[in-house]
């Protein structure tokens, strides 16, 4: 008699072959990852790893996607690092990441998962880029030894404004650590020549954690010198005693505090997006090509930004950083993302002693790579030689967001992306063609698939511009939809075209009363 159906038994055969190997790939590329983006972030080390065991074991569980996995985000660290100073509190902040996963699970319900279909991708390439180029930013002073994560944590031009870099100009000098810039320097080298010459051959290795490994080797090393050795606030300190450090959200704060309301919609919606397009690229790279739903990821990922923020956490989403890991070690369920957030957390209950050995630069060096990811200069270039109805919306939208925040950066993008949509369906209303035969000019003018209103101004020109005595065809015979008011125009048009002398044939346009106003 079998104790296990078939299914279970699927499931476990597959766990043993495949997807336990590949959990453990995951927990290597997620673990430097939930604590740099913690640093990044200004957040408590504790509350990356949080969200991390949150991600691998609850929202693995409910979502439908096989192989994404989800955590703390990079691209979400440049509004935390914002949020939690503007809310006032890691408490108001806690709340803001719980009411984002009330937004997500609300927006999953009523069936909204498609909302990231109307965003331009132009648009949505920028955000990306614009989040690298802040996450390289914020990254300088660590990896130059300086231990103060307040010296920019606003907007990116803030660090190039004279009253605010130079006000610390100073104090920057005297926090230079030779040994950190020379742990970076190296660090680098080892993440470098990793990917370049070994990260192929032995695959089942992750890059990060490799790096990881030699900064906390070199660092033992240097501290052997007096010189050259690291101070002890420049390690990863996680406590030891776990549960008198979580903190919990302050519920009073919902309605006293506006700010836990615009970041709560803000990461929601930045949240949401990430994660919609990282489960739609990874869904391309799955070999079982197995589709997820939009809206069961949106609840899971609701639900696990609600728990997140009751227990300390940091926003949630699939990142596809490591998701991507996941698909290359082979996994085949979702216990992979379960059981890489299992070790997530054994490592924290019975190992934080071996995590405090990890020097803050080492994890610097691993944001700056995730950075120059979302920025690579392949993409911008890619992007440029597509046009600038493309690359103007991209560059805008990086501008807008450096110089604002994300939301309003976004926001901008978008309305400069319909600006090109308008102007570009204001041109495309209709074609014209002329052409004389003896003394008559023949003039036909072909409507477009749709022809809206945006269009009025340009085919009343066109129309007043046939010279009498002309012979002229409009055509909507490909139109699937054509304004009321073009239409008036038309059945206007014919009395002109008779006081005009013009032979006017109307094709497929459809006959409306117009409105005379006296």
């Amino acid at each position: 008699m079998n104790l296990l159906s078939r299914r279970q038994q699927y499931y476990f055969s597959s766990f043993l072959k495949h997807d336990l190997k590949a959990s453990i790939t995951v927990f290597f590329v997620a673990l430097p990852l939930c604590l740099g983006i913690s640093l990044a972030s200004g957040a408590p080390i504790l509350s990356g790893i949080i969200s991390g065991i949150i991600g691998g074991i609850v929202v693995s569980a409910i979502s439908r996607s096989p192989l994404s996995v989800s955590g703390p985000a990079a691209g979400l660290t440049a509004i935390c690092a914002t949020a939690i100073p503007d809310t006032g509190s890691l408490q108001a902040f806690f709340l803001a990441v719980s009411l984002t996963g009330f937004i997500q699970m609300l927006t999953g319900i009523v069936k909204l998962g498609g909302f990231t279909h109307l965003i331009p991708s132009s648009v949505i390439k920028g955000m990306l880029a614009a989040i690298g180029i802040l996450l390289i930013s914020k990254q300088i002073p660590i990896i130059i030894g300086y231990d103060q994560p307040d010296f920019w944590r606003n907007e990116f031009f803030n660090i190039i404004t004279f009253d605010h870099a130079f006000q610390h100009i100073d104090n920057l000098y005297h926090k230079l650590s030779p040994g950190s810039l020379l742990l970076t320097a190296s660090c680098f080298v080892v993440l470098i020549s990793w990917k370049k010459y070994a990260a192929h051959r032995i695959s089942f290795i992750p890059t990060s954690f490799v790096t990881v490994l030699a900064g906390v080797l070199l660092a033992i090393v240097l501290a052997s010198s007096e010189t050259l050795r690291l101070s002890q606030a420049q390690f990863v300190t996680i406590p030891q005693t776990i549960p008198d450090q979580l903190q919990i959200p302050d519920f009073h704060l919902l309605f006293g505090n506006s700010a836990v309301w615009k970041y709560g919609i803000m990461i929601a919606l930045v949240a949401s997006l990430e994660t919609l397009l990282s489960i739609e690229a990874i869904d391309k790279i799955d070999p079982q090509n197995r589709i997820t739903p939009q809206n069961r990821e949106l609840i899971a990922q609701g639900t696990g930004n609600i728990l997140s923020g009751l227990f300390g956490g940091l926003p949630i989403t699939a990142v596809i950083v490591r998701s991507a890991a996941n698909a290359e070690a082979g996994a085949r369920t979702r216990l992979s993302g379960i059981f890489h957030g299992v070790w997530l957390l054994l490592v924290i209950l019975f190992a934080a002693s071996v995590v405090n050995y990890i020097p803050y630069a080492v994890l610097a060096v691993i944001l700056v790579r995730t950075g120059y990811n979302l920025a690579k200069p392949a993409m911008i270039i890619n992007i440029y030689k597509q046009g600038k109805e493309q690359f103007l919306p991209f560059i805008v939208t990086i501008v807008a967001m450096l110089a604002t925040d994300l939301l309003i950066g976004v926001l901008i993008g978008i309305v400069y992306s319909l600006y090109f949509l308008i102007r570009n369906t204001y041109k495309a209303g209709y074609t014209i063609s002329e052409n004389v035969q003896g003394h008559t000019m023949h003039v036909n003018m072909e409507l477009a698939l749709n022809v809206s209103f945006l269009n009025k101004r340009k085919i009343k020109e066109a129309l007043d511009r046939i010279p009498p005595y002309s012979i002229v065809t409009v055509d909507g015979t490909k139109s699937i939809y054509i304004d009321h008011d073009i239409l008036e125009i038309f059945q206007e048009y014919r009395t002109k075209a008779r006081q005009r002398h013009v032979q006017l044939e109307l094709k497929n346009i459809p006959e409306v009363s117009v409105i005379e106003l006296h």
